[in-house]
């Protein structure tokens, strides 16, 4: 069966990771711009990093036959500095003119600061102005609902935000009606450690008929598993769902959120 990894960071993965991943049947990944492990100290290595995702990562990702797009912005743990963030966020619209770029992500909240907020409306403005996808992160563990709510607040700001082409991600069980409900795309991330686990994942995809959802794995720098999709696509058999459902959440739902960016081109 194949596959899209709509999430996958993997500037953080070596390259038998990509070849992993084409023989299990990824046809395509989207990388969000991320934390690099550490925190950056100036604009000029977000500068360099964009150049990373946008030219290098694509080349690499080809040699195996998987097609690689990107999102970019300055990611929420390093949001705190608004000054810094100001001048990554004057870099982006250069480089959105790139041919992989599908939007601006991956936004969102770390910590529910008040200046991680006030970057994050300003992804959002510059996504509104620019017209284009959004990829939104949702804190950690206990933070998570609060964060939530105030993302999807936050968003009722920008009347020019079609929720259909935005997708909220990292839900679990508290979260993921009041992402679907309020006409959002979500995504479930299959993560060993702080995220969600295959199992869960699928309870979550039967509850809501598989709606507006997609599965991604989190591909960073700690413990995760670039192959969570196809794992997950296993669990799924075995529970006994048919081979078109498992291919509508798995292929044709993040075709159908991407392909809203007329760069994003599947056969």
């Amino acid at each position: 069966m194949n596959y899209i990894e709509p999430h996958g960071h993997m500037v953080s993965r070596t390259t038998d990771d990509y070849e992993r991943m084409a023989l299990a049947g990824c046809r395509a990944i989207c990388e969000p711009a991320f934390w690099a492990g550490f925190d950056r100290a100036s604009a000029a290595g977000f500068y360099d990093y964009f150049r990373q995702i946008t030219d290098y990562e694509p080349k690499r990702a080809a040699k195996f036959g998987i097609q690689h797009y990107c999102w970019l912005c300055i990611n929420p743990k390093e949001a705190e500095d608004t000054k810094l963030a100001d001048e990554v966020i004057a870099l982006i619209p250069e480089f959105l003119k790139r041919p992989g770029v599908l939007g601006i992500g991956e936004i969102g909240l770390n910590k529910n600061s008040r200046n991680e907020l006030i970057i994050f409306e300003k992804h959002v403005q510059l996504a509104q102005d620019h017209q284009q996808l959004v990829l939104i992160h949702t804190p950690h563990l206990e933070d998570k609902l609060k964060g939530t709510r105030l993302i999807i607040d936050s968003l009722k700001n920008f009347p020019k935000i079609d929720p259909r082409r935005v997708i909220i991600d990292h839900v679990e069980e508290h979260t993921i009606d009041a992402v679907l409900d309020a006409g959002f795309w979500a995504g479930i991330t299959l993560y060993p450690e702080s995220k969600c686990t295959p199992h869960r994942a699928i309870d979550m995809l039967e509850q809501r008929q598989g709606e507006r959802i997609w599965m991604n794995s989190a591909c960073d720098w700690g413990i995760s598993d670039p192959l969570a999709v196809p794992k997950t696509v296993q669990a799924m058999r075995q529970r006994g769902w048919s081979e078109a459902m498992m291919q509508k959440i798995v292929w044709e739902n993040p075709r159908a959120f991407m392909g809203q960016s007329e760069k994003f081109v599947m056969p």
